[in-house]
């Protein structure tokens, strides 16, 4: 515990943790903004089309919302990850742990967990940002407020938020292992960039393959009405509770080799 409390107060300091979640937070700032500006389609031409405006209309916005921030949350997760695991490396703090007797497995894992709490607590702060601009983005584009307080909408966020919490905890799990075995913070980002992108453009022609990776279990795993973000096609064979299981497995086994890399690597030569 004075590990991971050491670990959560000094993350909260750290410059990238508010520019981590200062830029994901500015992204759905613009975006509302943009589309509550925007123009509203006519419903000409031959078939139906998409109304931006559902990003701003309750009670759906908080759907809407929420996909975005765990969707694209996602990303920004296997980022952080790797730019504080790198840290440890680049500026010698795992060194300097280990040599005042730490038990190196303990400190990484309390390095992770305040990693965690971190995502977890500023992905929230986003969220609420975002509901937050939506109800004003709603306003400004004269749509009315009535579904803002719906129950049963409501009523299915916790559950939505546990299951992107596990997602978010193995995303950013992959970045925080890829930076330690690498000892570097630009490898773990740069690992981190591809998986997002060539997975989502993969998934159009190997969808049987990619759907196991991170970000399209993460997708599966929260279920319908979040299919956004970096999900890509997705096949109808998983359902969303194998997804969820595959993921902690994901966490788990990334967090296993982290810690046994640790264990044997040569840090006080």
């Amino acid at each position: 515990m004075r590990l991971f409390g050491s670990a959560v107060r000094k993350l909260a300091r750290r410059p990238a943790t508010l520019l981590t979640f200062g830029v994901l937070a500015g992204l759905l700032v613009l975006i509302v903004l943009a589309v509550s500006a925007g123009p509203r389609p006519t419903g000409s031409g031959s078939g139906p089309r998409f109304d931006p405006l559902t990003l701003v209309t309750f009670p759906g916005a908080y759907v809407q919302i929420l996909s975005f921030t765990l969707g694209l949350g996602g990303l920004f997760a296997v980022i952080y990850g790797a730019a504080i695991a790198g840290s440890e490396w680049n500026w010698g703090t795992f060194k300097s742990a280990i040599t005042r007797g730490e038990s190196r497995t303990v400190y990484i894992l309390a390095t992770y967990g305040g990693v965690l709490v971190a995502l977890l607590v500023g992905l929230v702060a986003v969220y609420v940002v975002g509901v937050v601009i939506a109800a004003i983005g709603a306003t400004l584009a004269n749509v009315p407020l009535t579904g803002i307080g719906d129950s049963e909408a409501l009523a299915r966020l916790p559950t939505l938020f546990g299951r992107g919490a596990i997602a978010i905890a193995a995303q950013g799990a992959v970045g925080f292992t890829v930076a330690t075995l690498a000892r570097s913070q630009l490898a773990g980002i740069g690992f981190g960039i591809a998986i997002y992108f060539v997975g989502t453009f993969a998934s159009l022609f190997l969808p049987d393959i990619v759907q196991y990776l991170p970000f399209q279990l993460a997708t599966r795993a929260i279920g319908s009405g979040l299919n956004g973000g970096a999900g890509g096609a997705l096949t109808p064979a998983m359902s969303a509770d194998t997804a969820l299981i595959l993921l902690i497995a994901w966490l788990a086994g990334s967090l296993i080799v982290a810690a046994g890399f640790s264990e044997r690597a040569e840090v006080l030569g």
